[in-house]
């Protein structure tokens, strides 16, 4: 596998699909409705990343497999030399095939080579195959956030 800077086409791609997926995991897992998911999450990515892909402390790869694109991340920059990765993709059709974990180890190199000595990321509680994975790859729990519907 091998993580290469996103080009100003991918970025667009990239953004378009992850505004949607982002807007419909809020909305599954009941922090957002349906209807005002789009809006909302539009507005995270506006405030969290510019829409110029290059910027300082906003780093986005595409992911290759033998020159064909089968994901993508974006790992950000935070204080006290953290990342911070708010997307990985692999697209569908290549899903456990372990890209997945192949993409982790690319998101652990280029955290070294910033210079960082901490990853964090978040995971919403449904996605178990993730969660899956990040514990198999040695990412522990440091915040639990419970809801009840009444």
């Amino acid at each position: 596998m091998e993580a290469k800077p996103m080009t100003s086409e991918e970025f667009s791609i990239f953004l378009e699909k992850s505004i949607i997926n982002y807007a419909e995991e809020k909305a599954h897992s009941g922090n957002w409705t349906e209807e005002e998911s789009f809006e909302r999450a539009k507005a995270d990515y506006a405030r969290l990343l510019p829409q110029d892909e290059k910027t300082e402390n906003n780093h986005l790869y595409s992911l290759f497999q033998d020159h064909i694109l089968i994901g993508s991340f974006w790992l950000a920059v935070m204080p006290n030399k953290t990342g911070y990765i708010y997307n990985v993709e692999i697209v569908k059709e290549f899903r456990g095939q372990g890209f997945g974990k192949s993409a982790m180890k690319e998101i652990e190199i280029k955290a070294k080579e910033l210079d960082l000595t901490k990853i964090e990321l978040h995971v919403f509680a449904h996605n178990t195959t993730a969660r899956r994975l990040y514990e198999k790859i040695g990412y522990e729990v440091t915040n639990v956030i419970m809801a009840k519907s009444i």
